[in-house]
């Protein structure tokens, strides 16, 4: 009997038997969504470390992003943006994560909240609804596409 069977028939991931440590724990699944939701945590990382060239192994040649204020990017525009705008990024956090898996696409929606230098020369927290697409490539997840916003107000809406 493979590994497989010990899964719900309902479990929709693809899963494999976790180590000590991942989700789940010692006899835990880690599941592809498990492995999308570690892509898009490193790839907020590689933004908040300045580490551009993590930051370009996590995003597909053909990536796409759409910001919360409405502009248009592909991957050079995207990493120009970052290297050279006026902002300067100090950290982001997934609240709320969810993952949906089918096949080697995956849909990341969540609560994104960014601390951010937007020149002012102090950060400032941003808290919006972001959706990120993921494909998998090669054995490896890639962030495809995204769009971050409306920012929410203060109050989470």
């Amino acid at each position: 009997m493979g590994w497989g069977a010990l899964l719900p028939a309902d479990f929709g991931d693809r899963g494999q038997l976790g180590a000590v440590g991942a989700p789940g724990g010692i006899f835990g699944v880690v599941t592809d969504s498990d492995d999308v939701l570690g892509a898009a945590r490193a790839r907020a990382s590689a933004m908040a470390g300045k580490d551009e060239a993590r930051l370009r192994e996590l995003l597909h040649p053909r990536f796409v992003w759409i910001s919360h204020k409405g502009e248009w990017f592909d991957l050079d525009s995207y990493l120009d943006s970052n290297r050279r705008g006026s902002n300067t990024w100090h950290g982001q956090e997934l609240r709320d994560a969810e993952v949906r898996v089918v096949g080697d696409t995956a849909v990341l929606r969540c609560i994104v909240v960014d601390r951010v230098d937007v020149g002012a020369g102090e950060p400032e927290t941003f808290t919006m609804p972001m959706t990120q697409t993921w494909v998998r490539e090669h054995g490896r997840w890639l962030c495809f596409a995204g769009h971050a916003g409306p920012r929410l107000d203060s109050t989470g809406t």
